[in-house]
């Protein structure tokens, strides 16, 4: 038995999920809103163009732009702080009667190395968030899931869900009259 961040004692199944074709994006933000009134609250959706509706509806929020935002203050204080010791501390110059602490000259490094790691922990960020790099997902065993990058639109309730049972996520799942209901299987 794995048991999960609430308590909530979860056994193991070969089963990742279950996952329902839909012919057009209306048909998918219908079964989003109708599982998430049936209690479920882990699913994915794929589209084979971006819908915003859909990321709402899944209620999924980012940490992404905390993520730049700690990563640009930590270059800031990495771009400033190098050119501190460097001049203060490690090989203090007085040049031309300035302070030592010439903050002013420190700007374009400071701002530079902010972008830097900024950019870096969204790239790096963005890469640990969708669990990148994964070459194979569970639900490329499904054949008619190559049509989600052409035409279809699915919707994934996946067994890790605390309120996930295969029968009764089958059952939801056809009642809302998709064109083909599949179960997943765990890799």
């Amino acid at each position: 038995m794995l048991f999960g961040l609430i308590g909530k004692p979860q056994v193991e199944t070969t089963c990742f999920g279950v996952l329902a074709e839909f012919e057009n994006g209306a048909e998918l933000l219908e079964a989003i809103r109708a599982s998430r009134a049936k209690g479920y609250s882990k699913m994915e959706a794929y589209t084979p163009l971006p819908m915003h509706e859909v990321w709402e509806a899944l209620g999924h929020t980012s940490p992404l732009p905390s993520i730049v935002l700690v990563g640009g203050l930590v270059g800031a204080a990495v771009g400033y702080g190098l050119q501190y010791w460097s001049s203060v501390i490690y090989y203090p110059m007085n040049v031309g009667g300035r302070p030592l602490n010439s903050w002013p000259s420190f700007i374009p490094v400071t701002f530079e190395t902010t972008i830097l790691f900024a950019a870096f922990s969204a790239f790096l960020g963005m890469l640990a968030l969708n669990g990148l790099p994964r070459p194979h997902h569970p639900c490329f065993e499904i054949p008619q899931f190559e049509n989600a990058t052409r035409d279809r639109y699915f919707l994934l309730l996946m067994a890790h869900d605390p309120d996930f049972e295969l029968e009764r996520a089958r059952a939801d799942l056809a009642g809302l009259e998709p064109l083909s209901v599949a179960e997943v299987p765990n890799p």
